[in-house]
């Protein structure tokens, strides 16, 4: 059995491989953050009958993948052949896309998008930064990925990262999945991030999205979504049930809370960056 499988998933990457010249590049990325809903945001827009999925929500192209080549990317999209019918035969919308959470935070991935996609619409999910560094810390628990403490963590954040920091910010296809997992708190740091891409992007490409506010009223922030995109507003099943909270890492041995003493420090930490955040959208977020 695992044999025919391994051989139809290849013979399914290597028709999409050959057929990748008629196949779509993406309408729409949802870059950031991790921790922030992008998984949930995908799964409820691909509900969507005229959005379509790629193979995968994260195909981290632009920040693990870019030396594969744009062949290679277009093999996990739609084919044109798809849209043509959709648009002209049934008289609807089409779009696909992707959404992978580490390309807000890598410094390189901006100017790779811009350059092979400039009119593509970009979604970016910010969490408030303390709840978000911690719910990375609980996932890479859970997964095997970390051993020591929060506390310690954050505390030995730049020296663990220096040298990925170094080479991400000179090389443009450099990726280290250490240097990521360990980044809990310049990962927060989203006005840096989003100075990048808006240096790159006019604004109305981008729709920037407080992760809380989704959370609070999915159907609201989904159509916000679907106006963005361009497509009609309707409400998928699954939204109608209330917010569906997906890559949750219920089973780690970490406490649900953050300790309020590292609560505090992270506040603290957090808050000149929030105030330029604040500053440069032009709206609080009312994080504390």
């Amino acid at each position: 059995m695992g044999l025919i499988i391994d051989t139809a998933m290849q013979a399914e990457r290597f028709y999409r491989n050959v057929t990748s010249p008629v196949r779509l590049m993406p309408d729409f990325l949802i870059i950031g953050t991790q921790k922030g809903g992008t998984t949930s945001l995908y799964n409820y827009l691909i509900e969507h009958p005229n959005i379509a999925a790629a193979t995968r929500k994260e195909v981290h192209f632009f920040d693990q993948h870019f030396e594969k080549g744009v062949p290679w990317y277009r093999s996990h999209f739609p084919t044109s052949i798809q849209k043509y019918f959709t648009q002209r035969m049934r008289r609807q919308a089409f779009i696909t896309g992707e959404g992978s959470p580490e390309y807000l935070f890598y410094p390189h991935t901006a100017e790779k998008v811009a350059t092979m996609l400039p009119n593509v619409k970009l979604i970016a999910l910010l969490r408030n930064p303390v709840e978000r560094a911690y719910s990375q810390y609980r996932h890479n628990l859970w997964w095997g990925h970390e051993k020591l403490s929060f506390e310690d963590a954050i505390a030995l954040e730049e020296e663990r990262t220096k040298e990925g920091r170094e080479r991400a910010a000179k090389e443009i296809n450099y990726h280290d999945f250490s240097f990521q997992r360990a980044s809990y708190l310049a990962r927060g740091i989203y006005v840096d991030q989003l100075e990048r891409w808006m240096s790159l992007f006019p604004r109305e490409q981008i729709l920037i999205i407080r992760s809380e506010d989704f959370s609070a009223d999915p159907g609201a922030i989904y159509k916000k979504v679907l106006t963005f995109l361009d497509v009609p507003t309707i409400e998928p099943r699954s939204l109608k049930q209330g917010y569906e909270q997906y890559n949750k890492s219920r089973d780690s041995v970490a406490p649900l809370k953050i300790d309020p003493a590292v609560r505090k420090l992270l506040v603290s930490y957090f808050e000149p960056y929030n105030d330029r955040l604040y500053k440069f959208l032009g709206y609080d977020f009312g994080w504390d």
